[in-house]
């Protein structure tokens, strides 16, 4: 629903101004700052709910103030709970329960209003400081949503940034001499003079090898992510903005079932169900709502429930988008099954044969990554946007049911890993393959804890040549593999921001209903092969295919056999590879000299030239003067730049 930003230490009311320019794409609707003389926030809105009365930032009768980015879906409920009904509402937003909840802990004497104990020179209570950010835990447990917040209490003088269970809302941060910058993009930061962006190699490498960064880094030295589920505590101790505590509020914990304890006569109706009331609640909105429908599975089936979800809700049903590169495409005629048999209002575009070149430094831009093969997301958004505000997607059924094709042969794909990560000559390759953590480095220390190092190579060891069963993956080498993308940021850090950013380009809201706690629920405690059945005769198999369980709850809707038993298939590649391809051919002398540019990295960059030119236009959008330079030039010129 919006951008925000803000700083902690020495504030200046241009900087915040300017934080609100760079992230006016995720907040059309007003922008607005506030601060005092230690704490400044920003905010740009996208207006959803409360549309004239919740602007932000929002102050509280008890002197705490709050910016908030994404939807609090349970707020009607939090509102009503008798602890929370003496509180002086000043909106009708969902947002403003983040400080009713505040306040409500405060008054218990928990946190905040100098009532937890004396108050410091600091400006902090005398209760430990990790104490706090686990006390803060439990209340922002109760909000069920997707999220990124600030709220700066300055009785205390504790500034608190919290981040949802998945990490669905992007929330950044970064250390400029003695202030915290904190935003929603990081472009934003660069709206302090002070803050240089220079390429993290360390973090590339891991890029590289693992195709999405590794937890809290970014690509972007120096500048890190608040985790997934985190709340983490800021004060200014001896003139410096400093973390004085961290806690997670909620961990995914990928806990199957014995097979024999799920059912599907039975359960597969729990399990679509659970996925209705997700959607459901994600309808949420003052303003017209849509679905993205790729006519793979996933969004297939939130259009197939949309009916039933917009009745519970009491909404309207939501029209269907689909683009593509030609009427013959795979993904075009599947879609118009889908919206054909559920009777949905379809909207269809044919992406022209410039689209990918004209887009593809908006993707760049807005994606502060190394993206390319998803250029369809952004002229998908863009048409989406013209008609609707809100949009509801597909994504995170995969990592929660096994869908993704690595997952039939962990063992080859963690090869493939460590085959990229031989071929890069940079220490920090090693580092990575040894499980050792390189002396000197402030990234290891900050983003990679030494136990995700340790189980990364734990992982290749239990998954050597005899550790595979034969035709797939053992339950609890399946376990440990999605346990371990979803603890560093395979979801969050790829998927999820893929969404987040190219979707906010549009200023164009995207919900994840998969990812709803709901489903979250039953989808976590599945049996291993009612995702990825086994090898051999099995009844749980439907045609060999993943994702059975979905597909046995999908059997339950008017969704047509040929989509419910429709392989994966790439997103990006399956909905235009004609497009990509002919963009990778025209540009590849200048992937050569991209990768000739980055000999340590070389030997990855090779593999994956649609990573060289990503890393390109990264550089070029991002790092060359400052990233502020880089508008309005075409794709050749960009790159250009920098080789």
């Amino acid at each position: 629903m919006c951008g925000i930003g803000g700083m902690l230490g020495e504030v200046d009311s241009t900087v915040l101004q300017r934080m609100n320019s760079l992230q006016s794409h995720r907040g059309p609707d007003g922008a607005k700052i506030w601060h005092d003389g230690s704490c400044g926030l920003a905010h740009t809105r996208l207006s959803i709910v409360d549309l004239v009365g919740s602007d932000q930032p929002i102050g509280s009768d008890h002197s705490a103030v709050l910016v908030a980015n994404g939807e609090i879906y349970n707020y009607s409920n939090l509102r009503k709970n008798r602890n929370l009904q003496q509180y002086a509402w000043r909106t009708k937003g969902d947002s403003e329960t983040i400080l009713a909840l505040h306040k409500q802990s405060s008054r218990k004497g928990n946190i905040g209003g100098g009532s937890a104990g004396s108050v410091t020179h600091d400006g902090v209570t005398s209760l430990d400081r990790g104490s706090r950010a686990k006390l803060h835990a439990k209340w922002i447990s109760q909000l069920d949503g997707m999220f990124a917040f600030a709220l700066w209490d300055p009785i205390i003088g504790e500034l608190i940034l919290a981040r949802d269970p998945f990490g669905i809302k992007p929330l950044v941060r970064t250390l400029v001499e003695d202030t915290l910058l904190f935003s929603s993009e990081v472009k934003a930061l660069r709206a302090h003079e002070s803050h240089i962006p220079k390429l993290d190699e360390v973090a590339l490498v891991a890029r590289l090898a693992y195709e999405y960064s590794i937890d809290g880094t970014t690509l972007f030295a120096g500048v890190h992510q608040v985790r997934p589920g985190t709340v983490e505590t800021w004060s200014i101790i001896d003139g410096k903005a400093t973390l004085t505590g961290a806690a997670r509020f909620e961990i995914q914990e990928v806990a199957p079932l014995p097979t024999s304890a799920w059912n599907p006569d039975t359960d597969a109706k729990i399990l679509l169900d659970s996925f209705t009331t997700s959607v459901s609640e994600r309808l949420m909105a003052e303003v017209p709502v849509g679905i993205v429908l790729s006519g793979g599975l996933d969004s297939a089936l939130v259009a197939a429930v949309a009916h039933e979800a917009a009745d519970i809700a009491g909404q309207p049903v939501p029209a269907c988008w689909t683009v593509a590169e030609s009427e013959e495409n795979p993904d075009w005629r599947a879609a118009e099954v889908v919206a054909s048999a559920l009777d949905l209002e379809h909207h269809q575009y044919i992406l022209d044969d410039s689209t990918f070149e004209d887009y593809l430094p908006k993707l760049a831009w807005h994606g502060e990554d190394l993206d390319f093969t998803v250029l369809f997301f952004q002229p998908l958004f863009a048409k989406m946007a013209e008609s609707v505000t809100v949009g509801l997607c597909g994504q995170g059924a995969d990592e929660l049911h096994a869908g993704y094709p690595r997952y039939t042969d962990i063992h080859s794909h963690i090869k493939t890993i460590d085959e990229r990560l031989s071929a890069i000559e940079h220490p920090a390759a090693r580092a990575l393959q040894s499980g050792d953590v390189p002396s000197g480095e402030e990234w290891w220390m900050d983003n990679i804890a030494p136990n995700s190092l340790i189980e990364t190579e734990a992982i290749s060891a239990r998954l050597g040549d005899d550790g595979i069963s034969i035709g797939g993956p053992s339950g609890s080498e399946l376990t440990d593999f999605l346990q371990f993308e979803l603890e560093h940021g395979q979801l969050s850090n790829f998927q999820l921001r893929l969404v987040d950013r190219h979707s906010m380009a549009a200023s164009l809201e995207v919900r994840v209903p998969f990812l709803g706690s709901a489903h979250r629920a039953e989808a976590h405690r599945l049996p291993m092969n009612w995702r990825l059945p086994a090898g051999g005769v099995d009844a749980n198999r439907i045609d060999g295919l993943e994702k059975a369980a979905l597909r046995r709850a999908a059997d339950l809707t008017k969704l047509p056999s040929e989509i419910v038993r429709r392989p994966k298939l790439p997103a990006g590649t399956a909905t235009s590879p004609t497009l990509i391809g002919e963009l990778l051919r025209e540009l590849s002398p200048r992937a050569e000299e991209i990768i000739a540019r980055h000999p340590l990295m070389a030997g990855a960059l090779k593999t994956q030239p649609d990573i060289a030119i990503g890393l390109g236009m990264f550089e070029a959008l991002h790092i060359v003067d400052r990233g502020l330079g880089g508008k309005g030039k075409s794709v050749v010129d960009l790159l250009d730049g920098v080789i």
